[in-house]
């Protein structure tokens, strides 16, 4: 269960993040890859690529977030270790749902 347990200390992971929604409208693509030991560090990673695209790093603070098929829910992120060839879920809240 790599996406519930705490990260070895630097290990990092390759992987995927795949936008949903308006997540996908916002950042222009459907997905990209990430390189993070946590969920935390890649959405921060994430942000910081598209800080030209400031709805999308607003959004991204109200996404729900699969790890690898497991709900996150309110999991701290930095808690939540990313596997190689892992991947993350955007999915930004949805209306009427």
């Amino acid at each position: 269960m790599g996406a519930t347990t705490e990260p070895a200390s630097g290990a990092r992971a390759r992987g995927t993040i795949r936008y949903w929604a308006a997540a996908k409208s916002e950042a222009g693509l459907a997905e990209e890859p990430y390189e993070a030991a946590t969920l935390a560090e890649a959405l921060a990673a994430a942000k910081e690529r598209h800080a030209d695209r400031p709805k999308l790093v607003q959004l991204l603070g109200h996404c729900s977030y699969l790890v690898d098929g497991a709900q996150v829910g309110g999991r701290d992120h930095a808690a939540v270790a990313l596997t190689e060839g892992g991947t993350v879920e955007v999915l930004p809240p949805f209306a009427g749902g």
